[in-house]
């Protein structure tokens, strides 16, 4: 059994982890941390998970984490950096859920989320966990950049056109709309059921912490220079995301090629469906699930290819992908403990 630890278990990623993990065949939860509750039991916390989860949380002075075999980080950014060295040194895996090792260039994370990076030392032994991708790698990683939610949407869907060389890297656009969970589960105005609830809007134009992370990443794939406009949005619901992808074709290819690239690409990937030329996936076809749905679109025929893609943010595009990355560095088959049909209605 893979004795499992969470730092962090309080917010919505954390609820989530121990759903998934809570009913692994080969995971034993071992400790589940949190300063403010230390000693309350997690199904006070989370009915849900009464008669499932039995530990209760502890402050992470009293939790000896170096008895894991892995360690989920769901905490804020900055969290696991200053614990991720003494757990690695006593030879803990560990998976961030934040932002702490997302990004290679020092400089550029301290630009984009206003902290210093206090273990930089690792930035480059860090694995980019997103399966379908960096499969192999995962495998024999020991610190894992779980993605972010956003990103696991944009790389999929560009992804193959890029590989293929197809479309201009120059000017990729991404028009992405998330559920409020997306936001965290801590108190602020923007995300009480008043202010989100009948209501849509825009956020981040300016600049979004995700546009560098998903920028690196898709540069991986082209020598062409990736230029990418991306616009979040939250909906008035709780799950889900959805990712409208924009590029512009730079070969003549025709629409049964295009589907091809993306289903070969994607054939031996259990939780990406490639789903018939020209459908319209809807979030809740994913909703609960690891799955990610997506679409292509050719509007007119013209050069422009559209990707409509899904996921629920908290579990593909969180805490499900984080499982994944699990059962890879364990030798596990991918899919271990993460086959739930999305619900509805």
């Amino acid at each position: 059994m893979i004795k499992v630890g969470i730092v962090g278990g309080t917010g919505y990623t954390g609820v989530e982890l121990l759903r998934l993990l809570a009913v692994h065949p080969d995971v034993q939860l071992t400790a589940i941390t949190s300063r403010k509750e230390d000693g309350l039991p997690v199904a006070d916390m989370f009915p849900s998970l009464r008669g499932v989860v039995d530990l209760a949380f502890s402050s992470p002075d009293k939790a000896d984490l170096t008895q894991c075999d892995v360690v989920f980080f769901a905490t804020p950014h900055g969290v696991a950096m200053a614990q991720a060295p003494a757990l690695l040194a006593a030879g803990v895996k560990v998976i961030d859920l934040a932002a702490d090792f997302r990004l290679k260039d020092r400089a550029t994370f301290e630009k984009w989320y206003k902290i210093e990076h206090t273990a930089p030392e690792l930035l480059e032994e860090a694995v980019y966990g997103l399966p379908e991708l960096n499969r192999e790698d995962i495998k024999k990683a020991r610190l894992i950049a779980n993605p972010g939610c956003y990103p696991t949407t944009m790389q999929l869907g560009f992804y193959p056109l890029l590989k293929a060389g197809v479309i201009d890297a120059g000017s990729l656009i991404a028009d992405a709309k998330s559920g409020v969970s997306g936001a965290g589960r801590k108190a602020e105005i923007g995300t009480l059921f008043s202010e989100s609830s009948d209501n849509f809007k825009a956020y981040g134009v300016h600049g979004h912490r995700h546009t560098p992370e998903t920028s690196a990443q898709l540069q991986r794939y082209t020598d062409q220079q990736v230029g990418l406009i991306f616009t979040p949005h939250l909906v008035p619901m709780i799950r889900g995301m959805h990712a409208t992808l924009y590029a512009r074709l730079t070969k003549d290819i025709d629409n049964a090629a295009l589907q091809a690239l993306f289903e070969e690409e994607y054939k031996d990937s259990e939780f990406v469906d490639v789903m018939p030329f020209g459908s319209h996936p809807e979030t809740r076809s994913t909703r609960g699930s690891n799955m990610l749905r997506l679409a292509l679109h050719r509007p007119e025929g013209a050069n422009t290819v559209v990707i409509l893609v899904v996921q629920d943010n908290l579990v593909k595009g969180a805490s499900g992908q984080a499982v994944q990355c699990m059962n890879l560095m364990f030798g596990l088959e991918e899919s271990k403990g993460l086959k739930q049909i999305a619900l509805l209605p």
